[in-house]
């Protein structure tokens, strides 16, 4: 597998740092990727008695990064035998300087640790959804306590193809990078992949009943029609796989699970019992930068695993290099 070619470890002091490094490392050897790990130290406050930018607060600062320093000196120690590490601390605020890091690097993979073992009820908000919602590249939150190696991965893909032709063509380049990425990963893992689409057509079960006598057939004549569609959509996406990943020792499940995708995709991730889940996080198109659809939004508060989040092609994050001057 060779995906990612710059890879950047974000690490923190309430982290499991061992789990996030060794997954990050991981990745390095297999994609022969560069791998930076960095660490952010948000900038002293002033008051109480300490000016700004006087002596106490500067020596404090520098007090401050030097342990950082040391700290992931010590953290990254047992794997430099591995591959080839390089440390940054950045200063300021860190979904900020991480992403003006990824910009500054042409880092093409983020892998962080989610933010506390209650993460997904505090994802709004956090540094996490803001990297979620902003970092122009893949966005890697492993789940603490997850697995050494994954079994089950789950490709979550949009293939409602109702919509306008500029959209769909972002639309099918997303899920192009969604499949490959997934059974990429899949195929290192030795996983089994799994390729879920939701379908909602029409809320059967709230019409049925209030229509006219004999509406009921037609009804469910327009869902099934509408099912069929879909599967076939499914299908020839997975066509779209590049011969290299077409293998017979990787193994794929596709889903196609009735109900509205905020339901029902992380319900197909418990049911699989997925390790993993890989999915876009623009849902729409046309806004430069900074949106997560709220459908995304919402799978990704109930998923109670790791979470891959791939941007579409073009995407433009809000976030400018060089920070605003004081």
């Amino acid at each position: 597998m060779q995906r990612f070619k710059n890879i950047m470890c974000v690490l923190t002091r309430r982290d499991n740092h061992c789990h996030v490094l060794a997954r990050s490392v991981d990745l390095g050897e297999s994609n022969q990727a560069r791998l930076r790990v960095v660490m952010v130290t948000e900038t002293i406050s002033v008051g109480m008695g300490i000016p700004e930018g006087g002596p106490i607060s500067k020596e404090l600062q520098s007090a401050l990064l030097r342990d950082s320093e040391e700290f992931l000196e010590r953290a990254v120690r047992p794997f430099r035998d591995r591959v080839d590490i390089y440390t940054n601390v950045l200063v300021g605020t860190p979904f900020l300087e991480v992403i003006r890091e990824v910009l500054k690097s042409k880092h093409d993979l983020v892998v962080k640790t989610a933010e506390n073992p209650e993460w997904l009820d505090r994802l709004f908000g956090s540094d996490d959804m803001h990297l979620l919602r902003k970092c122009p590249c893949p966005v890697w939150l492993l789940k603490p306590g997850a697995p050494t190696r994954f079994r089950n991965i789950l490709a979550a893909v949009d293939v409602n193809d109702d919509q306008q032709v500029q959209g769909l063509e972002v639309q099918q380049a997303l899920n192009d990078q969604v499949l490959q990425l997934s059974a990429s990963l899949a195929a290192a893992e030795q996983a089994r992949l799994h390729v879920g689409h939701a379908w909602d057509a029409i809320d059967a079960g709230s019409l049925r009943g209030r229509l006219l006598s004999g509406f009921d057939m037609h009804l469910n004549h327009y869902n099934e029609t509408v099912r069929q569609h879909r599967r076939e959509n499914l299908d020839r996406l997975l066509q779209r796989l590049t011969p290299d990943l077409r293998s017979d020792n990787l193994e794929i499940q596709t889903r196609l699970v009735e109900g509205p995708p905020r339901e029902a995709i992380p319900s197909l991730a418990s049911a699989v019992e997925a390790d993993l889940v890989v999915m876009g996080t623009v849902a729409r198109t046309g806004i430069p930068g900074f949106i997560v659809g709220n459908t995304a939004e919402m799978i990704l508060s109930q998923v109670n695993c790791s979470v891959l989040a791939v941007k579409p092609p073009g995407f433009t994050t809000p976030v400018v290099f060089q920070k605003p001057p004081d």
